[in-house]
């Protein structure tokens, strides 16, 4: 059971999508199931999980009647306002709705807010909890710079399981940075946590990236995290600026192949089965 834990569809609006900007050409345009399945059946992925693109309930739902009726489509993480005091009720809503049983996480875009301790937030905390007590994940999309605000939030919130969107986004194509090795290692030490293996060819340079490029960086987290809590993502169709969905598929293969085989099987299935508690067919 091979699983793409973090993908993307949408239909490009500038309005919905303001990051879209001329740099990112390649991807200024409508995605759907259609373009992505036969990706999936060339590369031998299984199912995925379908992510939240921008901050909308409405999105949220037509991801889950999206999913009701795709059958690749294991399960959503979408989007609540978490500074609204109906949360646990928003949440219940849409797991009552057509395709609710696919909601398995929550996600907002963290690293767009202004505040870098947004997340601390009472009102966002509170949120937050309502996540956990409805029994879903929640994605953190942060980079470094709102990494301790995350760590404090995890430890905040023991019962809970997070997972870090694209390895909190290391500045690759700067040659790292102190801040993110010291406080993903921080994060890593939380045992309610994932990091997904996702989103790097884009922290790269998009244009002369190789493998080896992102190797000290899965190493890194393969170290501090475990085999048993990194899950793959293909961050498709994102990635397409830098690499094909092959090359996101084959590049991940290649740096974990020294691993055992079991260790591989987790991060490209059995983990994102127990972070989102998905129930997928043998």
């Amino acid at each position: 059971m091979i699983i793409d834990a973090h993908h993307h569809i949408w239909r490009f609006t500038p309005a919905k999508y303001p990051w879209l900007t001329a740099n990112w050409a390649p991807i200024r345009r409508h995605f759907g199931p259609t373009d992505l399945q036969p990706l999936l059946a060339q590369c031998g992925v299984d199912c995925t999980i379908l992510v939240q693109t921008y901050s909308s309930l409405a999105e949220t739902r037509q991801f889950l009647k999206l999913a009701a009726r795709t059958p690749f489509i294991a399960g959503v993480v979408g989007w609540v306002d978490l500074t609204s005091n109906r949360v646990a009720a928003t949440i219940a809503e849409l797991k009552s709705g057509q395709g609710g049983k696919k909601l398995i996480g929550i996600r907002h875009q963290v690293h767009d807010e202004a505040d870098l301790v947004w997340l601390l937030r009472p009102d966002v905390q509170q949120g937050v909890t309502a996540v956990g007590c409805a029994g879903l994940a929640f994605d953190l999309l942060v980079r470094p710079r709102e990494l301790p605000a995350a760590h404090e939030t995890v430890v905040n919130h023991p019962e809970m399981r997070f997972v870090i969107d694209h390895l909190g986004k290391p500045p690759i194509r700067q040659g790292g940075s102190p801040a993110w090795d010291s406080w993903m290692r921080r994060m890593a030490a939380a045992p309610n946590v994932y990091c997904k293996l996702s989103g790097m060819v884009t922290e790269a340079d998009w244009h002369s990236w190789m493998p080896e490029d992102l190797r000290p960086y899965v190493e890194r987290v393969l170290a501090w995290f475990d085999a048993r809590r990194l899950v793959f993502g293909s961050d498709w169709p994102v990635c397409l600026v830098a690499a094909s969905y092959t090359q996101v598929v084959e590049t991940a293969q290649q740096l974990i192949r020294e691993l055992p085989a079991a260790q591989r099987d987790a991060i490209f299935g059995e983990n994102a089965c127990a972070l989102y508690k998905l129930s997928v067919p043998e």
